[in-house]
């Protein structure tokens, strides 16, 4: 039985804020069906008032059925006024990350058409069900705040960090290729990347007790400035997204494990926390199962402070400290746990690079486009059955649900057989722990000391493959509130779609430049410093538990 609140555990309630939430979606991604009683339901809308300057609103008769989306104000020439900044506005003091801002320029931005296929592009070998599912949790099951959340991440995905075209396409073998640029800053973002491979900085490894994948940090092999920090975020992204391929259902989040020993001020740097915490919180959202900090030194008392400070509740709360192996072993059994840690895994890590022909298949395009084809037309049965699942009750919704089900596992299916030609391989493909058609072998290397003694597959001799199913990243989105002037919200979708429907020529998602807010590191270097006065000196018989 899954989790409460997933795909096969819903109550009535929750089943009805999910169909809602695909009903949203289905407006912002312009989906239109062959059933026309489908597409009539799916176009009732909720007859609001228009929200004015002032964010006022007027009172106006509702139509039985119920839907987000209000119209929004007729201007002299005709068309749609702009309220987003009422909403923005309004929005200020919950919106930490200036998500309902991203939102209204991801619909002045892109078409319908373009967000369909970037939300489809996310959702890889996950049941779509689960993906809607962690924005409606993540958000307390307000489908406007989850709308919201939802659709400012792709624009974060696909115009930020360009995930899917750059990180998950190009991978290792693209820095080991604009290493060799003559761009001092492509090679050098590219020497940084690879640099942190190398080093094993952090790497996935094993499982939790509850069957997570471990991802390790060992953070005294970081130090502020050596790596750019355009670099430490694509690593940082990347590791996001192998591990999301190794979480088995019915896991759906992953652990995070630092490893403090050694550490001192010099390997504390905030911004790339900073970051970290930004894609717990706002753009992988309910994937971090816990976090450990394992040996923490007295001085990061101070520092945890601060830290703490930043955090949703919800994600803090997920934070544990461990002194001790005994203590450690309350989320790992020892035999996942390594040697250098006091466990009894041998494994060393080392990485492998990529090697000579292993993405050969992702120039065999039409292969790709032939599977690409075909995962369009599951889409389309997918969606088709969903407008109807949505319109039903009572045994016939359950019904329809069952055949959704079996299309959702198409879909996974799916994905795996197109994966080798659109995601690079990585180092877990390398020594095979994730194989082909979605298993993950945790054999491979849990209990081995070198990674040139697994038995995975040789990169150019076959198409390798990567991992499981049905989940999302590692990072959490708490419960932060996600903006106020939800009829607004609803206007600028309905805006969008009409607007978008006129033109065209949009320019296409993902094409825009990276833009990554950065600190300075003399402020990096002073909040340390303050940290360490904070921290003060050690107190008789401390406990590293005693920092929560």
């Amino acid at each position: 039985m899954s989790q409460p609140g997933r795909p096969g555990n819903l109550t009535p309630e929750q089943e009805a804020k999910l169909k809602e939430f695909w009903k949203t979606a289905f407006k912002v991604f312009g989906v239109t069906t062959t059933s026309s009683a489908a597409d009539d339901l799916l176009e009732e809308v909720e007859d609001e008032a228009p929200v004015n300057g002032s964010g006022a609103t007027q009172e106006k008769e509702k139509k039985k059925k119920r839907n987000i989306f209000s119209r929004k104000k007729k201007n002299k020439e005709g068309k749609s006024d702009d309220n987003s900044s009422v909403v923005t506005g309004a929005a200020d003091a919950e919106d930490k990350y200036g998500q309902t801002k991203e939102f209204f320029e991801a619909l002045h931005s892109n078409t319908p058409e373009e967000l369909h296929r970037a939300f489809w592009t996310n959702v890889k070998h996950e049941n779509p069900d689960a993906l809607l599912l962690r924005f409606l949790r993540a958000r307390k099951w307000d489908i406007e705040k989850a709308l919201v959340m939802m659709i400012s991440t792709l624009q974060w995905r696909h115009r930020e960090m360009h995930v899917e075209d750059d990180i998950v396409k190009g991978g290792e073998a693209l820095s080991v290729e604009e290493a060799k640029s003559e761009d001092k800053t492509k090679k050098k973002d590219a020497d940084d990347f690879l640099m942190q491979m190398r080093k094993g900085k952090s790497f996935v490894h094993g499982l939790d007790k509850e069957g997570r994948p471990v991802t390790l940090v060992r953070v005294r092999l970081h130090h502020g400035g050596e790596q750019s920090e355009r670099s430490i975020e694509r690593f940082t992204v990347y590791t996001f997204e192998t591990t999301r391929f190794m979480l088995v259902p019915p896991a759906d989040t992953g652990s995070l494990l630092f490893d403090m020993t050694g550490f001192s001020l010099a390997n504390m740097d905030y911004t790339p926390v900073k970051f970290m915490i930004k894609c717990f919180e706002a753009n992988y959202p309910e994937s971090l199962g816990v976090a450990i900090v394992h040996k923490a030194p007295w001085v990061f008392q101070g520092i945890w402070k601060i830290i703490k400070g930043w955090l949703d509740p919800v994600v803090a709360n997920k934070v544990h400290f461990t002194n001790s192996i005994s203590e450690l072993e309350q989320y790992i059994d020892k035999s996942n746990i390594v040697k250098e840690m006091g466990g009894d895994d041998p494994f060393d890590y080392e990485f492998i690079p990529p090697q000579e022909g292993e993405n050969q298949p992702m120039e065999d395009t039409a292969t790709r486009d032939r599977l690409q084809a075909g995962r369009a037309e599951s889409i389309k049965n997918f969606e088709e059955l969903t407008a109807e699942w949505i319109g039903e009750g009572g045994a016939d919704s359950a019904a329809i649900q069952s055949r959704r089900t079996e299309l959702a596992q198409q879909l996974m299916k799916g994905y795996w057989d197109l994966d080798p030609y659109v995601r690079a391989r990585s180092f877990y493909d390398r020594v095979g722990v994730l194989q082909p058609g979605g298993k993950v072998d945790w054999s491979q290397v849990v209990g081995r000391k070198s990674p040139h003694t697994f038995s995975g597959t040789d990169a150019g001799s076959s198409v390798a493959g990567a991992v499981p199913a049905q989940t999302d990243g590692i990072a959490d989105s708490g419960a932060g509130a996600q903006g106020s002037g939800a009829s607004t919200v609803a206007a600028g979708v309905e805006s969008h779609v009409a607007d978008k429907a006129a033109t065209p020529n949009a320019p296409p998602l993902g094409s825009g430049a990276a833009a990554v807010a950065v600190g300075s590191e003399d402020q990096v270097a002073d909040q340390a410093a303050t940290a360490a006065q904070h921290g003060g000196p050690a107190p008789a018989g401390h406990d590293p538990d005693g920092l929560d």
